[in-house]
């Protein structure tokens, strides 16, 4: 059964860092297409960052130039480099793998910028 399981959340200040990480366990397959996603209170969940099987990444606006999406494919990890955070990034994060034909979603974390 294919589970992926966040991590590196927390509060921060703005203008700190953070680095998610997305570990994804019970795939017969090493590389697939990832994603990173948010939702805040009371807003929709939106596209932050996704990557696809061969590296090409792409980035929602609000965070070009401050987010890097990466992978470790030997490791089965994907992540998530925050960079300059502001309060407006705060919000639920969640990953996503598409494996075969089935998308897997992560449980999400948690990050909370403070101004």
């Amino acid at each position: 059964q294919v589970q992926l399981v966040e991590s590196g959340g927390g509060l921060v200040q703005a203008g700190e860092s953070l680095k998610l990480s997305c570990a994804v366990s019970g795939s017969t397959f090493s590389i697939y297409p990832m994603g990173w996603y948010r939702q805040a209170p009371g807003k929709q969940r939106e596209v932050v960052a996704t990557i696809t099987s061969v590296g090409s990444t792409n980035y929602a606006d609000s965070v070009k130039d401050r987010f890097t999406i990466s992978r470790d494919n030997a490791k089965n990890t994907g992540y998530l480099q925050m960079n300059s955070l502001k309060p407006e990034d705060t919000a639920v994060y969640f990953c996503n793998a598409l494996i075969g034909t089935r998308l897997f979603w992560g449980q999400g974390t948690q990050v909370t910028v403070s101004s």
